[in-house]
């Protein structure tokens, strides 16, 4: 199955995400519980299990690699100029207000992997993000919404390799996976074997989700086969991690390489596709996110399996949340809004969130400040 225009398939939703009179009740149920579409138990827990028992968000089939098919991605075409009208039309689609707009904001929070990815990381600081991930919004304007007596934390944190321990210690018992971003992040250059190693490293710290990067050079060059191969490498050496492929798309030149490095990875057994490190110069956009929506989708149509989709980098506003979560509604359904398929990578992101819902609650915007994030 290849594609040769980016034109909405028939049965997918069409209309502006409307949210139900009870906005904030229905996203109170389904921050605290997974939805009825998300109950299969996953495989087995290991080390990682053991290592940090509480922090196992995963209750979805997981996608399981496939034989390397170069007929899969071969002919892939991309209509730009179809693309770039879809995502142009977002901003006006996206009709979510007050309650409702509440209610998103609040699903949002699930979805953060709250990120701290700088060279000046200190335990102290770690330690610090895993406080907000477990409380992420003030108590008194959870209570003004009516979530006080509701679970409400972000997906994951997400840091260097260097403090996952720190990290799995101070989230045990939250139910708050730990992930790392691995494989020589950001630029995945140092040799393979390191690379292995440092995701068994990873894991053995009891990180449940790995972040990996991906060889660029086997994009640029097409040379799918190697890159199959170290995804699939990838994918072994993380056991019963979850594995998030970044393909750092603002370094790929095309939507066509984004789309063939997308439909590669999943081919190969990743859980997660990502746009980016945060790293390079241009990171997640809604065009790249549309292109490499659609390739899940035309997995899921070939496989049965499901696929997550994570954005980063450059997701810092409310308002910017809301359009993603409106695309992926759109693109490929409600279960792609819960935090097994769908993921934000922020640092600032939850604090401009914490902002508008005071907003909401007060009529007055706070300065900043005022919601630090670690």
């Amino acid at each position: 199955m290849t594609s040769t225009s980016l034109v909405r398939a028939s049965g997918t939703v069409r209309s502006r995400p409307a949210a139900p009179a009870t906005a904030l009740a229905a996203a109170a149920a389904a921050a605290k519980a997974p939805t009825a579409e998300a109950t299969a138990p996953t495989a087995q827990p290991d080390a990682t299990a053991q290592r940090n028992p509480a922090a196992q968000p995963h209750t979805a089939a997981r996608n399981t690699a496939q034989p390397f098919d170069s007929g899969w991605f071969d002919n892939i075409r991309i209509n730009l100029s179809a693309a770039e009208r879809r995502v142009a039309t977002l901003p006006g689609r996206r009709s979510v207000k007050k309650d409702a707009q509440a209610g998103w904001l609040l699903k949002a929070i699930t979805c953060i992997d709250l990120t701290t990815l700088n060279g000046d990381d200190t335990a102290e600081r770690v330690r610090r993000l895993c406080a907000k991930a477990v409380t992420p919004v003030r108590p008194d304007l959870l209570a003004a919404l009516g979530f006080a007596d509701r679970a409400l934390h972000t997906g994951a944190v997400c840091v260097y390799h260097r403090f996952v321990a720190t990290a799995v210690d101070a989230l045990a018992g939250t139910g708050i996976p730990v992930a790392a971003v691995s494989t020589g992040f950001p630029a995945g250059l140092i040799p393979h074997e390191l690379k292995l190693k440092e995701i068994e490293a990873s894991v053995r710290d009891g990180a449940s989700e790995i972040d990996i990067v991906i060889t660029r050079e086997h994009v640029l060059t097409g040379q799918w086969q190697k890159l199959y191969d170290e995804m699939r490498d990838f994918r072994h050496a993380a056991g019963n991690a979850h594995v998030k492929a970044i393909l750092a798309t603002g370094e790929l030149k095309t939507l066509r390489n984004v789309a063939k490095a997308s439909m590669v990875c999943m081919m190969a057994g990743a859980d997660f596709i990502k746009t980016s490190t945060g790293k390079e110069g241009v990171n997640a956009t809604p065009l790249v996110t549309l292109v490499m929506l659609r390739m899940i989708r035309q997995y899921e149509a070939r496989t049965g399996l499901r696929v997550g989709y994570k954005p980063a980098g450059g997701v810092s506003t409310a308002k910017t949340a809301l359009d993603y979560q409106v695309l992926m509604k759109e693109e490929l359904g409600r279960a792609w809004l819960e935090p097994d398929l769908f993921r934000i990578g922020a640092s600032t992101l939850l604090a401009d969130i914490e902002r508008q819902l005071e907003h909401h609650v007060t009529g007055r915007y706070s300065a900043f400040n005022r919601h630090p994030i670690g």
